[in-house]
């Protein structure tokens, strides 16, 4: 194991972020926690070989974050992480497959109050690859608002049709704002809550951009789906604004429309360091619709979506932020409020009816 750099003499470290290591394979488990201690802002104070285990020794370490395999035996990651957040909520990050199975997974870890996610590395190789990306994520969900959903225990399992009948799509008139929603940590949850809130009958066509790798967005856009009135599918090229619709843009892209409005996707350089890029998206929607957009900028860290906010309220357009209080990570929000591009800044469960309203009262106008 490499050797910790020495900090500078008369420098004064901050208490260093205690992780908590949990991971059926002790390989796993060891490798993670040589890289990991090699950071002075972190230190690894116990280790678990699955879940029942980390239940027994979180209140004896007393983490501050916990990193948590999806997959093990005895307790998953899923059934950890209900009893985590109802017993001992506090960050966690999840690491997961990249496997269809894998990414739905994910998903549902982040609607239970997971903080972020990161791919599972393979070998030693791929885990001192990745190991600052893992260091980024610990530090940063070290310092996120843990939102304990409602919901804890399993729900029953209730039988589906074999097929679920379409949902209406229809064309949006020419004078109906266009919509656009923009999160990054801690978004899925805050997607959880405002898109099933929004009633079938919406009238405006929906945009989402998530911050989110390849492979994930399709399993969040499902999920939302079979809890929401309006139809929500990831965005494919080609793909039209509908009234009844909602667009997740693809992670790995960034989603902008054409001249006949209709869905490009590109992989040019990031934005901000992400693609999807929340302002790449909503300088495009800027471009085609005029003031005529609703920007609704999540929690997340960062200052994405700042840039087209404040040029969208600067032209006439309405931006809501989400209210600090209810942010897993105020980072987003803020950037746009200290902007000054914020038409009004609401807790989470007001943001559904405010689209609604804003609908209306730009539509009279």
């Amino acid at each position: 194991m490499a050797d910790k750099k020495a900090p500078q003499e008369n420098t004064k470290l901050p208490n260093p972020v205690r992780v908590m290591v949990v991971d059926d394979s002790a390989f796993m488990r060891f490798a993670i926690t040589q890289q990991l201690n090699e950071d002075f802002e972190l230190q690894v104070v116990g280790t678990a070989c699955n879940g029942k285990e980390a239940l027994q020794l979180i209140p004896k370490f007393q983490p501050d974050v916990i990193t948590l395999d999806v997959e093990m035996p005895h307790m998953d990651g899923l059934t950890t992480l209900r009893e985590i957040m109802a017993k001992f909520p506090r960050p966690v990050i999840m690491f997961s497959s990249l496997t269809k199975e894998g990414a739905a997974e994910t998903i549902q870890a982040l609607m239970l109050g997971a903080v972020d996610f990161i791919s599972k590395p393979d070998n030693r190789l791929d885990i001192r690859t990745e190991m600052e990306e893992i260091a980024i994520k610990i530090k940063q969900a070290a310092k996120a608002k843990v939102k304990t959903p409602p919901f804890q225990r399993r729900a029953p399992v209730v039988s589906q049709p074999a097929e679920k009948p379409d949902k209406p799509v229809r064309p949006y008139r020419k004078n109906t704002p266009v919509i656009l929603i923009g999160s990054s940590t801690g978004g899925p949850g805050a997607l959880n809550e405002i898109i099933p809130a929004l009633p079938a009958d919406l009238v405006s066509p929906v945009l989402i951009v998530q911050h989110m790798p390849s492979g994930f967005t399709r399993s969040l856009a499902e999920r939302l789906n079979n809890i929401s009135p309006l139809k929500v599918k990831e965005a494919e090229p080609g793909d039209q604004l509908l009234v009844g619709q909602v667009l997740l843009a693809p992670g790995g892209f960034h989603t902008i429309l054409d001249e006949n409005e209709r869905i490009l996707l590109n992989q040019k350089p990031t934005v901000h360091g992400v693609r999807p890029s929340v302002d790449v998206t909503l300088n495009s929607l800027i471009q085609r619709f005029g003031k005529n957009v609703i920007a609704v900028i999540l929690t997340g860290m960062g200052s994405d979506g700042t840039l087209g906010a404040s040029i969208l309220h600067t032209a006439g357009g309405h931006v809501i932020a989400e209210h600090e209080n209810t942010c897993v990570v105020w980072g987003m929000p803020r950037s746009v409020v200290e902007a000054g591009a914020a038409s009004v800044v609401l807790p989470r469960p007001q943001i559904a009816k405010a689209i609604e309203a804003a609908i209306q009262e730009m539509m009279l106008n």
